[in-house]
């Protein structure tokens, strides 16, 4: 079986497996968002942490709430990593450097993941369980938590209300991401992913070296790593790594685990909004990107050029051959359209075009489907703005599902949509404006200038991976990134949360033969074009400068 054939197959077979989860996984998520039943065990938690299940909180308390749980988060991992000599099964890892550790923290704690070091040489077992797996947990659930509290905006009416997020957080953490997280862990030890305690086993390399390999609790942090979009490899190959990714079937099944939940959330929005007509529009929308990214990349690698990659039959540079051009185009395209990071092949060994189509697809905000939860709130700010330029076109108010859409909340998405492109942007200019940050630049020309804006890219859109090429691993780089994770996960939360209590205290408007269908191939039209030129095209110059004059040189 030629291997674009066989891509094909795993493409249609994840589309196919996607497709039947999404209206079970999505009424599920919007019951549970929904309920007005706490289990025992959430109880518990609520009694032990002094919460009231049952009480509402306003946006500005539910944002203090994100604020303060994340900023706690952040400050446990970081004590966690730098005591982390002192733990229990620490395998004898040197200690992490201050800077080092803050970027890491920052980075779990933001779900973007991004690594400036190497896992198995830096972390003991104890730390990637008890903190960078835990992370994994809180992260992605924050990120839902976020989207439900938005989708609550347009439900209700004259309330300035938007939910709890304690037990938001808690009950996607225990009814969603662990029972997931406990099967399909197991489906990936049956086939091969590594999980035991195991310290270092010196091995004998093919070349005849010796090189120390760990074993360690990998298939449980490498489940909800993508489950919920987080990224972050017990091992520095990621799922390169045989230990992560054993079988051609383990790595279409983490693709799948990487989408599966992002892709059913607009389901969710339609139960929720009470019309799944809705959730439709917005998945079209997030399919044509993800199906349109996929293929690009996995053409771009495919037409090589020169003598070498014409004898390899392919660019297989930094690729695993057991995966092969089409499942790394396509794990490339989804980890980079989602806020996952995790990856099965080099991104900086891609053609220029192929590796410059992974930065584009996160500079759209990761909304083809996103992160959890980030992607969808991430759509549906632009699915305002959609509806926004249309009302301008016909010369009435826009109206979004009842709500109608004046100064304050185009200023609320308005600020969302210029966060991300304003730290990636100045980052990455004041980056190449130093002679030492340049210095780190393994490449020079476009491709060292793609490495920098990669990295800016990554870590202002929590994403994670990177172009490797470039050392990141200073104390200007670790605080620098880490300022851009922190800022461009949580400025956005606060437009989002405020654009909610906004909506949320409106008296909904009646549709009018004026009112724009959301719901409808125009829509979808509408929407997609302002993904490509409202947030697209706000990056073309700085592409022109890396991957694009690469391309044509």
């Amino acid at each position: 079986m030629s291997s674009t054939l066989a891509g094909w197959l795993q493409a249609l077979a994840l589309v196919g497996a996607l497709a039947l989860c999404y209206r079970p996984l999505g009424d599920y998520i919007a019951k549970l968002l929904t309920s007005a039943k706490h289990l025992r065990v959430e109880r518990g938690l609520y009694k032990l942490v002094g919460v009231d299940g049952d009480a509402d909180q306003r946006w500005p308390v539910y944002l203090r709430s994100v604020l303060a749980f994340s900023a706690l988060s952040i400050l446990f991992l970081y004590g966690l990593i730098r005591l982390q000599n002192h733990l229990l099964l620490n395998l004898g890892v040197p200690v992490m450097e201050p800077h080092q550790a803050w970027n890491t923290a920052v980075s779990f704690a933001t779900n973007t993941n991004w690594q400036s070091y190497s896992g198995e040489s830096a972390m003991g077992h104890l730390v990637q369980m008890a903190g960078l797996a835990v992370q994994n947990f809180v992260s992605a659930a924050v990120g839902i938590a976020i989207v439900a509290a938005l989708i609550r905006g347009f439900t209700r009416n004259r309330t300035d209300r938007v939910g709890n997020f304690w037990v938001d957080l808690t009950r996607i953490c225990l009814r969603l991401l662990l029972p997931l997280s406990i099967v399909f862990a197991l489906v990936l030890v049956a086939n091969g992913v590594v999980q035991n305690f195991h310290g270092f086993h010196d091995i004998v390399t093919l070349g005849g070296d010796t090189q120390s390999i760990p074993g360690g609790p990998v298939a449980s942090q490498e489940v909800i790593k993508e489950l919920g979009t987080n990224g972050g490899g017990f091992f520095n190959a990621n799922s390169a790594h045989p230990f992560e990714n054993s079988t051609g079937f383990t790595n279409w099944l983490e693709i799948f685990l990487l989408l599966v939940i992002s892709f059913s959330l607009p389901r969710t929005f339609g139960r929720m909004v009470g019309d799944n007509r809705q959730g439709y529009a917005i998945v079209a929308v997030m399919g044509i990107f993800w199906v349109a990214s996929a293929a690009l990349i996995t053409f771009a690698e495919s037409q090589h050029s020169g003598s070498a990659l014409q004898a390899a039959g392919a660019a297989m540079e930094g690729k695993e051959q057991r995966f092969g051009v089409a499942a790394s185009g396509l794990f490339a395209a989804s980890t980079t359209l989602t806020s996952t990071g995790a990856v099965n092949s080099f991104h900086d060994s891609f053609t220029p075009f192929g590796g410059g189509l992974t930065i584009f697809n996160m500079m759209l905000g990761e909304i083809a489907p996103g992160g959890t939860g980030s992607g969808l709130y991430g759509m549906l700010i632009l699915a305002i703005v959609a509806v926004f330029v249309a009302g301008l076109m016909v010369g009435r108010t826009p109206e979004y599902l009842g709500k109608k859409l004046g100064g304050r909340e185009m200023k609320f998405a308005s600020l969302y949509i210029l966060t991300t492109p304003a730290l990636v942007l100045i980052g990455t200019g004041v980056a190449m404006a130093l002679p030492g940050e340049r210095a780190g630049m393994l490449n020079s020309g476009p491709h060292g200038f793609s490495e920098v804006l990669y990295a800016f890219t990554s870590a202002s859109n929590n994403n994670g991976s990177a172009f490797a090429g470039i050392t990141v691993n200073t104390p200007w780089y670790d605080t620098a990134l880490g300022l851009c994770m922190v800022l461009g996960r949580f400025l956005p939360m606060v437009f989002v949360l405020a654009l909610a209590g906004s909506l949320a205290q409106q008296q909904p408007v009646p549709a009018t033969p004026g009112t724009l269908p959301t719901h409808k191939p125009l829509f979808v039209g509408l929407l997609s074009g302002v993904v490509l030129i409202v947030v697209g095209l706000t990056y073309f110059p700085a592409l022109a400068l890396g991957p694009i004059a690469e391309g044509l040189h």
